[in-house]
């Protein structure tokens, strides 16, 4: 069943309940009443049927029919089309799941249409049945109704965003590798929310406009209320963003921090290294100008003319002696020693 209730109201108060789509375009006119129509998902040949019976205009019919729009109020004559993203979140999954409420209100009817199973049309349609004196304000009344179901319905949203947000900011100086992925997604959620309740404050507005007799007064209230609520909405949905990418500015910082960290640390052992590698390199110098002239004099040729010397031998130890403390005192002087 594409058609969840219909009745036709009088005075705020459910006066007859038609059997059929005629039925209630003939009560509606004959009883001056208002009629609400909601549906689920229709299919064109319904939809259609009220669309021609109510001068429904075709892109409003279009649009409604194919859903995944955006949250938007468009006037067409005397009829205004209203589409609403109501939102809940998925705790387990980090997700924000939106649904969609077109709304086609006239100055005697209202036809809401839901593409998903959520929001509960029907508690609305019961609370405004208990509170027949708003309700006596009409098509107007309804509008209000599912309107602040659905801001009510923001709240929780908000409510595990933030949640997440806190336990994200715990990451963030934990080390965890995967924080990273976790707020480029709850910002995506975020940025979603956005686009479905932005719009609420100047969709809002011309509502307001719409109602300037004092006859309208109770209701103008309700639906300042509701604008009062979609702008807290705002506010926080934009502090949540704000958090969501300063703990991505937090997070690259911290990584850079760490990087330049490590580099230091290389940097530091290198230098170390490099001391030791000269201090090495020194002491190899130091040995190697005895260890040649003792190479040389140990060849024990025949024909060495230092060999039959008698200084020769003197001569040979004071040469290794001295390129040693030479070259010692040359080091040194360096800072190689």
């Amino acid at each position: 069943m594409t058609i969840v209730d219909n009745a036709i109201y009088v005075d705020g108060r459910r006066a007859v309940e038609p059997r059929n789509l005629e039925e209630t375009f003939e009560v509606m006119r004959e009883n001056h009443g208002v009629a609400w129509i909601d549906m689920f998902h229709p299919d064109k040949a319904e939809l259609q049927q009220v669309a021609d019976e109510l001068s429904l205009h075709h892109l409003a019919v279009t649009d409604a029919l194919t859903g995944h729009q955006r949250a938007k109020l468009e006037r067409y004559g005397d009829t205004l089309f209203i589409v609403l993203r109501p939102a809940k979140y998925l705790d387990d999954t980090e997700k924000v799941e939106f649904g969609e409420v077109h709304l086609f209100m006239g100055p005697d009817f209202v036809v809401s249409v839901k593409h998903a199973d959520f929001p509960d049309i029907g508690a609305v349609r019961r609370r405004l049945e208990g509170e027949p004196e708003l309700f006596a304000a009409g098509p107007h009344a309804i509008v209000y109704g599912i309107m602040d179901y659905i801001v009510d319905g923001y709240a929780p949203v908000i409510a595990g965003l933030q949640n997440d947000i806190d336990e994200i900011e715990d990451q963030l100086f934990n080390g965890d590798r995967e924080v990273s992925r976790r707020i480029y997604d709850l910002l995506r959620e975020v940025i979603d929310f956005q686009r479905a309740t932005r719009p609420l404050d100047e969709m809002l507005r011309p509502l307001l406009d719409d109602l300037k007799d004092d006859a309208d007064l109770e209701i103008r209230r309700h639906l300042r209320d509701v604008l009062d609520h979609v702008l807290r909405i705002i506010d926080r949905s934009e502090a949540l963003r704000t958090l969501l990418e300063n703990s991505l500015t937090v997070h690259s910082t911290l990584i850079a921090q760490k990087q330049n960290d490590e580099m230091s640390r290389m940097t530091e052992t290198s230098l170390a290294q490099g001391e030791q590698v000269k201090r090495i390199s020194a002491w190899a110098a130091v040995l190697f100008a005895p260890t040649l002239v003792a190479a040389i004099y140990g060849m024990n040729f025949t024909n060495m003319p230092e060999l039959k010397w008698f200084l020769g031998y003197p001569f040979a130890v004071a040469l290794m002696l001295g390129s040693g403390v030479a070259l010692y005192v040359a080091f040194k002087r360096r800072g190689w020693l």
